[in-house]
């Protein structure tokens, strides 16, 4: 009998213990506008992301003074869309060409999309659209190891409201440089 109930406490305690689900160490992604640690507000782009300090424009990494299509770090999409409009394709060129050359660099891209339509289906687009990015970006030369994608869904407007005006600044992946 004691060596029954001595095998039937073991097995509970089994069962207990591998109940119990292990706690992952989650890392929050910065909000929209936040900075990554360690720049300054001189490095930060249009968007309000910092950009990833060190050398000069002219070498190719992102420094204090980032013009042109490098300083851009957010592109825009048509309403249900993924397709990267034409107007965007030197933005992504020069953020190819500036992970090309600075292979210690990395991005991370999140998708957007205006508050319309299902969470589920927003979440799923979002992501569709920093795929597309993650896709043009590979198919110039960056290492996959230098990219990361995320969709906030609708769940991060850049701008509030119920128009075409504030619904097409939300239709969007942000390029944000990270250490």
């Amino acid at each position: 009998m004691k060596r029954i109930l001595s095998v039937a406490l073991l097995l509970a305690g089994a069962v207990l213990l591998s109940g119990c689900p292990k706690k992952h160490n989650v890392i929050e992604p910065p909000s929209a506008g936040t900075q990554v640690p360690g720049s300054s507000d001189a490095g930060a782009s249009t968007s309000g992301h910092a950009l990833d300090g060190g050398a000069g424009l002219e070498g190719g990494a992102l420094g204090g003074a980032a013009t042109g299509a490098l300083a851009r770090t957010v592109i825009y999409f048509d309403f249900d869309k993924s397709e990267i409009k034409p107007e965007f394709a030197e933005v992504v060129a020069a953020h190819a060409r500036n992970l090309t050359g600075h292979p210690n660099l990395k991005l991370k891209l999140e998708g957007n999309t205006d508050e319309r339509g299902t969470r589920e289906y927003n979440i799923g687009l979002g992501e569709r659209r920093a795929q597309a990015v993650r896709r043009a970006l590979m198919l110039q030369g960056v290492a996959e190891s230098q990219l990361t994608t995320v969709s906030f869904g609708a769940e991060r407007p850049a701008v509030e409201g119920d128009d075409e005006a504030a619904w097409s600044k939300n239709r969007r992946v942000e390029l944000v440089y990270i250490r």
